[in-house]
């Protein structure tokens, strides 16, 4: 008997949660791109079970969903993906529909990056003598010393900070676990900011490294707030955001020469093709070098008309 499309979801949910280990996020992106295609099969052809799903019902599913940005085609796609491969991989379909499913082209988005001097702005944009200051400095430290995500920074415990082998473990998307050499200007800001965090007058959770006035751990919003704000003193015109220090960790590695494999252990993706992107922004850097410092880097005109 062929299985519905909620007993289908549920235990690719199931899958998700416990054999790969996703984030909450991911699983929820993912719900909601495969309940897009039960949706699209529910309105045009009631009958159609997820065993049954071609090719051809989801090139027209793809044509029914009208989405001109070829990013979130992209995303959507590779959710259903997924889930048509455990539907194979659990012996429920034979040969998968989505196999052959090919992502609209999107050219290369480079992500936003601070410079050197930029980043030094910010952190002289910080009021150490307010309370918040010295976890502020700490906070931005350890975003750029070690390319961590806003997540990872917000969940760090003191127990992941190794000051005598000069390291931290960050657990990083699906509880995968990842080690970050720190540097000794990172481990001064963190070490100087204990000294204000053993001051307050009660810590809701002991273990969590970076705490708000009242002792709890800190929100995503509030680590966005914090960069807002002293963007906004440092006169940064950049659009910043807590993943642009990771950026700005990696961009600024590359173009030193560091090895594409360590950047990539460092900053936890998967795969080496994510870490390329930081190639580009390096091609890039060395192109405006040649085109401002080199005295042959003349514009095409001043050579026009010569044979």
């Amino acid at each position: 008997m062929k299985e519905n499309w909620t007993d289908c979801i549920r235990e690719f949910k199931n899958y998700l949660t416990i054999e790969r280990s996703l984030a909450e996020n991911s699983i929820v992106a993912y719900m909601l791109d495969v309940k897009k295609l039960r949706e699209y099969c529910e309105n045009q052809l009631p009958a159609l079970m997820p065993q049954d799903v071609s090719f051809n019902h989801l090139s027209e599913f793809i044509k029914w969903l009208n989405i001109d940005n070829p990013k979130t085609q992209s995303r959507i796609l590779s959710g259903i993906r997924s889930f048509f491969k455990y539907m194979t991989i659990e012996g429920k379909i034979s040969e998968n529909p989505a196999s052959m499913l090919e992502s609209p082209r999107a050219g290369i988005r480079l992500p936003d990056v601070l410079s050197v001097e930029e980043i030094d702005r910010i952190i002289s944009a910080i009021d150490l003598s307010k309370p918040e200051g010295q976890r502020n400095k700490a906070i931005i430290e350890t975003l750029y010393g070690c390319g961590l995500r806003v997540s990872e920074l917000i969940n760090l415990r003191l127990t992941d900070i190794h000051f005598k082998q000069e390291y931290i473990t960050v657990t990083g998307k699906g509880n995968k676990q990842r080690l970050i050499p720190l540097n000794h200007n990172t481990i001064k800001q963190i070490e100087f900011y204990l000294q204000d965090r053993n001051r307050l007058k009660s810590i809701a959770d002991q273990n969590i490294l970076f705490l708000n006035r009242r002792g709890k751990k800190l929100s995503r919003i509030m680590i966005y707030t914090v960069i807002r704000e002293l963007c906004l003193q440092a006169g940064i015109k950049k659009k910043v955001s807590p993943h642009t220090f990771r950026h700005s960790f990696a961009t600024h590695l590359v173009q030193a020469g560091a090895d594409l494999r360590a950047v990539q252990e460092m900053l936890g993706h998967e795969s080496i093709l994510t870490t390329e992107v930081y190639t580009h922004i390096d091609r890039l850097f060395l192109r405006e070098t040649i085109g401002l410092y080199h005295p042959r880097a003349g514009s095409r005109e001043q050579g026009a008309g010569r044979e």
